[in-house]
């Protein structure tokens, strides 16, 4: 009986109903804490460790404002919605221990709660079900509309171990069936394709960040975490000032962009890497990859402090960056595009793994073209 007493179902601190186990959130983010949601409306975040509570507190009430950012930003606490916390959580177990340690292993974990006022609630679904709707209407017919879940391996099949040597020739090859069926045997393939990418070869290192961008789209559909742990490796190392991130930005770009309905929110972190200059065309290019059938996420971020680069010295950055104005149809640049007219410096674009030239002039008529709802060729 005493035992009974130690430990607890975890409960809603607004209405005191029992609470699931907190699972990982469809949509994949840097900072990842999983969620939950109470049957009264209340949202719940979970730090396992217990030191990271702010970074819950955050994530709980983006999430219960739809991913919507701003929106969270603009809320007060008490005036628009209400906190909780319940402490002692044992995630393992899903239980609170009253003792805080269980067989000598500390307890310190926390689950974070937020429940937003109705008239908030419903303003939150409101823009929720209004930004679905823009994303539906603006992809492009036939791309990203229902993505095709990946077949589920065999049970009994022979698992193989991936290799270096295994791993690089199916790169090479671009054995993407190969790449993928590896994926499912062994974790350790994305890592391996990882190190590929520190090639002193640049065309080598575009193909294999178009390579994962394609493996890491069909393996999401059934294992978005191996995609998710493999975006976070690609973060630590662009950040990592002691080395150099060949092939990382574009690798995270390919990514985003072939599943944005997992990884979107992983796009508002590329720009902390614009102001390197071994970086700054490789993000320009991703956030225009991403744009091609997510505009609405490179909206979401301050894009339009990258107004300044159409003026930039070199042409492949004002070519790549006319080429994003156009597809988020930025009409604050439009005037500033109309400048670029006449440039015809030459640059390189890449477009699904491909290289082509073109100028800096064509992808600014394009840009404008597309501004005001042209058709172009």
């Amino acid at each position: 009986m005493a035992k009974e007493k130690l430990k607890k179902r975890p409960w809603c601190p607004f209405c005191g109903q029992t609470v699931g186990r907190p699972t990982e959130a469809p949509t994949r983010k840097l900072t990842e804490f999983p969620v939950g949601t109470c049957q009264c409306g209340a949202v719940y975040t979970c730090d396992a460790t217990g030191h990271n509570v702010g970074a819950a507190m955050v994530e709980a009430l983006v999430y219960a404002c739809g991913d919507n950012w701003d929106l969270a930003w603009e809320l007060m606490p008490e005036d628009d919605y209400l906190t909780g916390r319940i402490e002692n959580y044992d995630e393992s177990l899903h239980q609170v221990v009253e003792m805080k340690n269980i067989d000598g292993r500390y307890v310190r974990g926390v689950l974070y709660f937020v429940r937003l006022h109705t008239e908030m609630s419903e303003l939150a679904q409101r823009l929720k079900e209004k930004k679905d709707h823009q994303v539906v209407e603006s992809a492009p017919i036939g791309k990203g509309r229902v993505p095709i879940m990946e077949a589920a391996p065999a049970r009994d099949r022979v698992r193989r171990k991936a290799t270096k040597q295994a791993v690089k020739e199916m790169v090479d090859r671009a054995d993407i069936d190969g790449l993928v069926a590896s994926c499912f045997d062994d974790k350790k393939t994305l890592r391996l394709m990882q190190r590929l990418l520190y090639d002193p070869d640049e065309e080598e290192r575009w193909h294999t960040a178009w390579v994962i961008g394609q493996v890491s789209a069909r393996v999401a559909s059934r294992e978005p975490g191996q995609v998710s742990e493999l975006l976070h490796r690609l973060f630590e190392a662009c950040s990592d000032s002691a080395a150099t991130p060949w092939g990382m930005v574009e690798a995270i770009g390919y990514v985003i962009a072939e599943r944005p309905d997992i990884f979107g929110a992983f796009t508002r972190y590329l720009l902390r890497y614009i102001g390197e200059q071994s970086t700054q065309m490789q993000v320009i290019w991703a956030m225009g990859e991403i744009a091609r059938t997510r505009p609405d996420l490179i909206r979401d971020t301050p894009f339009f402090n990258l107004f300044h680069f159409l003026q930039h010295p070199e042409p492949q950055v004002r070519g790549l960056i006319a080429r994003l104005l156009g597809r988020v149809k930025a009409t604050e640049a439009a005037l500033q595009l109309m400048v670029l007219r006449d440039d015809n410096a030459a640059l390189i674009v890449r477009e699904n793994g491909k290289a082509s030239t073109t100028t800096v002039a064509a992808e600014a008529v394009k840009a404008i073209s597309a501004i005001h709802g042209e058709k172009t060729a």
